[in-house]
């Protein structure tokens, strides 16, 4: 659930160095947990999530590998295998709608699903049926925005303005809080 809470792992991989080199594009760079066709999954899955507009989308932000990362460092098992059970289940419905995976689905078969699984995910009640969508969505979320591209061209940085204490009140109308 983002917005009311980030899981744990979330929020420990967000401090993590180890995370944060996960976002170089470095050549070397090779995931320890997906495999390359979950890896493609999950890219997939992202950039619909945070698609490439006038901004960088999330595949370009590298998230894909911010998830392997957190998978890998800041996961236990058991909620690493539900994640991977999870995205298991993606590919399973794509292809027995689709007759293929989804990454070699067409951009409109992706969407269909994924606004399926979205509507399935929020609706009430349906709260463990969700759980790798929502979960999904807000590792997109968390790695896009605090990727460099995420933090820098999508997000504009709004410092504090300069300290003024000796404003007149006449010039506010009024006490703010």
């Amino acid at each position: 659930m983002l917005g009311g809470a980030i899981s744990a792992p979330t929020v420990a991989g967000v401090f993590s160095t180890a995370t944060r080199r996960a976002w170089a594009a470095s050549p070397a760079w090779a995931p320890r947990t997906l495999s390359p066709a979950q890896l493609e999954l999950v890219a997939t899955l992202a950039e619909h999530i945070v698609p490439q507009t006038e901004t960088p989308g999330a595949r370009a932000a590298g998230v894909h590998r911010f998830v392997d990362t957190l998978l890998t460092d800041h996961y236990a098992a058991a909620e690493r295998d539900r994640f991977l059970a999870g995205l298991a289940g993606v590919d399973t419905q794509a292809r027995s709608r689709y007759g293929k995976p989804l990454v070699q689905s067409t951009t409109e078969q992706q969407l269909a699903l994924l606004r399926e699984l979205d509507a399935a995910a929020y609706t009430a009640g349906r709260g463990e049926d969700g759980w790798f969508f929502r979960r999904m969505k807000e590792l997109t979320l968390v790695g896009y925005y605090t990727s460099e591209i995420g933090a820098m061209q999508e997000l504009h940085a709004s410092p504090f303005g300069t300290y003024r204490g000796d404003i007149p009140y006449s010039s506010v109308g009024r006490a703010w809080a």
